[in-house]
């Protein structure tokens, strides 16, 4: 039976306690030092974007903040790269739907 192996056993980190994020209302774990893409992804969320033209999902692409996929609405701001904003206790992230701007005066 192969154990499976997280990265943070490879590098033999040990991340400080869990804490609670939410998204799209449901609680999800956090790790200090996750970016929010990050947390989304651990907790099995690829998608947390939609396209303005065709409203097709998006989430982390790049990874390093050049693509703007991963564009999230964190704490009621809008437009946020999800793979730069570190995760912290409490937030609170949204799908963005298109523009991210909707409801907003524009």
């Amino acid at each position: 039976m192969t154990r499976r192996r997280t990265p943070a056993d490879v590098v033999r980190a040990a991340p400080g306690p869990a804490f609670e994020i939410r998204f799209d209302g449901r609680p999800l774990p956090a790790l200090p030092g996750q970016s929010i893409a990050a947390a989304l992804w651990a907790a099995g969320v690829l998608s947390w974007r939609t396209t303005r033209r065709d409203g097709r999902p998006r989430g982390a692409f790049c990874g390093i903040g050049a693509c703007f996929d991963c564009l999230a609405t964190v704490n009621g701001q809008p437009n946020q790269r999800a793979c730069l904003v570190p995760a912290r206790p409490g937030d609170t992230i949204t799908t963005q739907e298109g523009h991210g701007h909707a409801g907003l005066t524009v």
